[in-house]
């Protein structure tokens, strides 16, 4: 990853800062339900404040496809975002033009200004210069807070960057140090989970990771890919029987590599997919023609847990089974729990993300022990996959 330049780098004292969050928040019924982007921001908001700094937040939310829908509005945000910061901010109907403009000019010393949907405008995906040049007259400087958009060649997310100074805001800048301590420079060996159910979707991360790890566990409905295979029959279970070839082409590069492929020995199996149905732990060669794998079984368990238990970093992408249904959320709990206590005493470098994964670790009760678990989605499975994010290409300090 290139050097990139912080808020530590950049004069931002009473300047007007165009400030790229990532708003893109899950509301209903007129509220936000998850701020936790929002509240991870506000570290760098009140860094700019404090330093005199007229804040003026951009963000996209939704897909109104260069249309102005009011039920897109980012008016939505503010009260969670009111809260967050402990202040009031203000609001402008437009993201450029004169109304944009009159606010901004407005904004007085140390104050917050949140700016309309970015989206609103084409120019925005088009990353149109016209565009780039309009949001632009609105700030002296510009500051990426959004690593969650960064995979993305937008306006607000990549094109500011290249006409205003650029820094990383602080959320940002923990989000790309942790990635590198993950996988760029990490104190091996390296452990990577990686569970979810389609083996289609993660082609690239595997390939990746093959690069990078020392031992990769395959998890969820994707290890019954590798193990049909294997020539394991898998009865019902959730499989791309056609991706046969290429999970017998990944672990015969794993093993070119040295680098370890753990699938499951045993499973959890039950007939149907519903909470508390009847399931049984059984040897992955016994799985009956009418069941389903649901999760990784005992002995599987504490395989996965000696690869945890001898790791200096581990690196997780998607559960280990069905974890939204108890019983079959055991094998992903156990594991993030272990994760997660050699993190707290300092044993183990951690660093999950995908919203799956999430979901998976929030459930277990996880997450906040991890070293670190982002919240960016398309944009930390980019990464994983070894891509280059423009959002974050842009603001190299070279």
């Amino acid at each position: 990853m290139a050097a990139f330049k912080t808020l530590d780098d950049i004069d931002i004292a009473n300047k007007r800062v165009l400030v790229r969050l990532d708003l893109n928040v899950p509301v209903q019924d007129g509220a936000v339900t998850d701020a936790t982007r929002i509240e991870r921001s506000v570290k760098t908001l009140e860094d700019l404040s404090e330093k005199g700094a007229r804040v003026i937040l951009l963000s996209h939310f939704g897909r109104p496809k260069g249309e102005r829908k009011p039920d897109l509005s980012l008016r939505v945000v503010l009260p969670a975002l009111n809260e967050a910061l402990g202040a009031t901010v203000g609001f402008a109907d437009d993201c450029i033009g004169d109304q944009a403009r009159q606010a901004v000019d407005a904004l007085a010393p140390s104050g917050f200004l949140l700016l309309e949907n970015t989206r609103f405008h084409t120019g925005e995906e088009k990353n149109d210069p016209a565009f780039v040049k309009a949001l632009a007259e609105l700030g002296d400087v510009y500051v990426n807070d959004a690593f969650s958009a960064a995979h993305r060649a937008h306006a607000s997310s990549e094109g500011l960057a290249h006409v205003l100074p650029a820094a990383a805001g602080r959320a940002m800048e923990k989000e790309l140090k942790a990635l590198a301590q993950a996988l760029e420079d990490p104190e091996r060996p390296v452990v990577a989970i990686v569970g979810g159910a389609k083996v289609s979707t993660k082609l690239d991360l595997l390939g990746n990771l093959l690069e990078k790890v020392d031992y990769i566990v395959i998890g969820g409905g994707m290890a019954n890919t590798f193990l049909a295979a294997k020539g394991v029959n898998v009865g019902a279970s959730l499989c791309e029987h056609d991706l046969a070839d290429k999970a017998r082409e990944i672990m015969a590069a794993a093993d070119a590599k040295n680098v370890g492929i753990i699938l499951p020995n045993d499973a959890v199996v039950a007939r149907e997919f519903k909470a508390m149905t009847d399931s049984e732990t059984v040897d992955v060669n016994n799985v009956g023609a009418d069941q389903m794998i649901l999760d990784v079984g005992p002995s599987t368990l504490v395989t996965i847990s000696g690869r945890i238990e001898s790791a200096n970093t581990v690196v997780w992408n998607g559960p280990l089974g069905a974890f939204e249904i108890p019983p079959f959320d055991t094998g992903t709990n156990t594991a993030a729990l272990q994760v997660a206590m050699l993190t707290k005493i300092g044993e183990l470098v951690s660093v999950a993300g995908g919203g799956d994964t999430v979901a998976a670790l929030n459930n277990a009760g996880a997450t906040k022990d991890f070293s670190y678990v982002s919240t960016a989605g398309g944009a930390f499975l980019e990464w994983l996959e070894g891509k280059e994010l423009p959002g974050v290409k842009a603001l190299s300090a070279d």
